[in-house]
This record gives structure tokens, C-alpha cells and sequence, in this order.
């Protein structure tokens, strides 16, 4: 029986491990802890925890992941998703524990134009991108077995996320300003969380960086259009650019992940974005 420690444990995509769970309790124990019961930046609770639980793999889930806050609480956003990261890499080495870690598309800048594969040079924006990136780089220096998972745009029926927040604007209002320049791909957390079970398999897969998304390439204006179209919400929809919207963090222009390396160590097939998000509208209802 393995046992799995996953941290976040009141997220969006923590919630969503919890569901993928039920299919493996014959072979897996999932213990999920929220930053109450393990706050990940107190290096002392992360060792007493790891040293207690007797794991096999931890999930790391837990982040700082307001984009537009971290430019307000740079301290605050690199405590938890730099060094919060880095506890977890040496309580994993210590104890012997498989670090599997969520990482995002937002390391990269958005300077080019095809999809940035793993081996792609980093080069974050802003405040949650640089701190997401310091801690992919305190575990790939400190840990001898992780999985790093960069994946975009995570929503779900669980938590806050751009889906749940169209819906609500959609129907309280009769017209939405969204952006159209910044091209990236949603990705379900359910898809997401199904692909993370399959890292908890001892010595199938080379550790390592990877990336995961849905398929396909959308704007924030796509998506919205998307969601509006499935959940039969009447309303105009107008594309603006993101200088007409400024916001304090900058965002990639474009940030499409290439997922050729989880598609072949996996041997998996990938949902397109738009289907699942039929699945997702569906859940939500």
C-alpha cells in the first residue's frame, strides 16, 4: 500500500485528487492536509509531518497562486511557493519520499511563439511566476527523486477559478470585457489530477520536469466564449486588448506547453480543452 501525503489539501486541485482517489483505495492511502493542519513554509512541521506519516510520495498542491497579489506580498508569495517548496524537497530527501510538485506556465515569458517544452529557458514576468520558478529550482538542486508538473489556467467545480467566475459575471450582467491577446490552454484540474496518479508508480517514469495541459490553443477570450456557448448564458462578449485592462502582474502573451514528454513516459492521450469543459460545465450542475 502506498502511502501519499498531498499538501493544499482544501484546493481546488487537492479536491480533485480526492475524487480521482476512490478508484485506487485498494493499493493507495491518500492523507490530505490544509495549510492549517501543515503549513509548508515551517520547516520544523513539514520534518515532524514527513517523519510521523511514513510516506512514499508527497503531492504538493499547496501555493501562493494570486497572480496579481504576489506583486503586492512578494515576501508572502516566495515564503510559500519558494521556500515552502525547498522544506518539502529536504524533508523528501531526508525521509525518502517522492516529491511530486505543481509548477506553472507563467516561468516562462511569452516571448515566442511555438509551444515551450520542458528544456525551454525560463524567464518569469512577475512576482508569482519568479517565485513558482525559485522553488522548481530549490527542488531539482536539493531532491534526488521529484516530479515537477508545469501545467496553465487549472479550473474545476471545486475552489476559484475563471470558469465559476464567468458563470457568475455571465448571469448577473449583459456584457463582458475579456482579453484576447494572451493565448494559452485551460486545463481541467480532473484531467490533471488523474495524470498525477499515474506518477505514483515506483520506477516507471524518469524524475524530472514535465508538462500538462488540455490540448489545444485558446485566448482568455476563447474560453469565455466557451463557457458562455456550453452553459446556454446569453450574453455580449467583447474582446479587449490587456493594455485596456491593466493589472499590476504582466502575464505571457503566450504560454502554450508542449506535453510531447508526459504524452510518451505515460502513454497517455490528452482531452482536447473544450470537451472537457462540457465535462467540468456538467459537474458543476
Amino acid at each position: 500500500m502506498l502511502k501519499i501525503l498531498v499538501t493544499g489539501g482544501n484546493g481546488q486541485l487537492a479536491r480533485c485528487i480526492k475524487v480521482i482517489s476512490s478508484k485506487y483505495l485498494d493499493t493507495h492511502t491518500f492523507s490530505y492536509k490544509s495549510s492549517a493542519e501543515l503549513n509548508i513554509t515551517n520547516k520544523a512541521a513539514v520534518l515532524r509531518e514527513f517523519e510521523s506519516g511514513a510516506y512514499d510520495y508527497c503531492i504538493n498542491t499547496a501555493a501562493f497562486t494570486n497572480v496579481d497579489g504576489a506583486e503586492k506580498d512578494k515576501d508572502l508569495a516566495d515564503l510559500v511557493n519558494r521556500q515552502g517548496a525547498k522544506n518539502l524537497a529536504e524533508a523528501s530527501n531526508i525521509y525518502n519520499v517522492v516529491l511530486v510538485h505543481i509548477s506553472t506556465d507563467f516561468v516562462f515569458d511569452g516571448a515566442q511563439s511555438v509551444p515551450y517544452t520542458e528544456k525551454d529557458p525560463t524567464n518569469a514576468l512577475g512576482s508569482y511566476g519568479s517565485s513558482k520558478l525559485k522553488g522548481e529550482q530549490a527542488i531539482s538542486l536539493i531532491c534526488q527523486k521529484y516530479f515537477i508538473i508545469r501545467t496553465s489556467w487549472l479550473y474545476s467545480e471545486f475552489g476559484s477559478n475563471f470558469l465559476k467566475s464567468m458563470l457568475k459575471y455571465g448571469r448577473e450582467r449583459n456584457e463582458l470585457s475579456v482579453v484576447f491577446d494572451q493565448i494559452g490552454t485551460p486545463t481541467y484540474a480532473m484531467d490533471l489530477a488523474e495524470v498525477l496518479v499515474l506518477f505514483l508508480k515506483p520506477n516507471k517514469v524518469d524524475y524530472g520536469i514535465y508538462h500538462y495541459s488540455n490540448e489545444g490553443v485558446a485566448s482568455w477570450y476563447d474560453f469565455a466564449k466557451a463557457i458562455f456557448e456550453i452553459n446556454g448564458i446569453s450574453v455580449h462578449l467583447q474582446p479587449i486588448r490587456s493594455d485596456a485592462y491593466p493589472l499590476p502582474a504582466k502575464r505571457p502573451s503566450f504560454s502554450v506547453l508542449d506535453k510531447s514528454k508526459i504524452k510518451k513516459a505515460l502513454q497517455i492521450e490528452i482531452p482536447y480543452w473544450r470537451d472537457s469543459l462540457i465535462k467540468a460545465s456538467k459537474a458543476l450542475k
